[in-house]
């Protein structure tokens, strides 16, 4: 038999077994993009128009960040959320947000995202 579990359910069973109740804690989403460096131009203009529809689906966006000296080829988005549920919440409303899915198809049809890698940090705290 296969399960299959999301984020939120995983989530609050490491806080059952952990003999805890559940914590909220803010989560930033790093995404690494390897680019075509030959198509950089396109790849500034999907991140631009990121810069709405993310807010819109309810991810506080920290930022896109292009290559500027040093390696030509990664770029950098940061996207911070309340906790992995909002998380889920977002991405569901991205998935059928139309001004996201049309820049899906754009990065698809422009091949300029060779590669992407996705990391959900939490903030160090004292």
């Amino acid at each position: 038999m296969e399960y299959v579990f999301n984020l939120t359910q995983v989530a609050e069973w490491e806080a059952t077994v952990a003999g805890r109740k559940a914590v909220q804690m803010t989560i930033t989403c790093c995404i690494r993009y390897v680019l075509d460096p030959y198509k950089r131009n396109a790849f500034e203009a999907y991140a631009k128009n990121w810069l709405a529809i993310i807010p819109a689906c309810g991810g506080e966006l920290v930022g896109y960040f292009m290559p500027h000296e040093g390696t030509d080829n990664i770029a950098l988005a940061l996207i911070s959320f309340d906790s992995l549920a909002s998380y889920e919440r977002y991405r569901a409303k991205l998935k059928a947000d139309e001004r996201g899915a049309a820049n899906f198809c754009f990065a698809q049809s422009e091949r300029f995202i060779l590669g992407e890698e996705r990391t959900f940090l939490r903030k160090v705290e004292a």
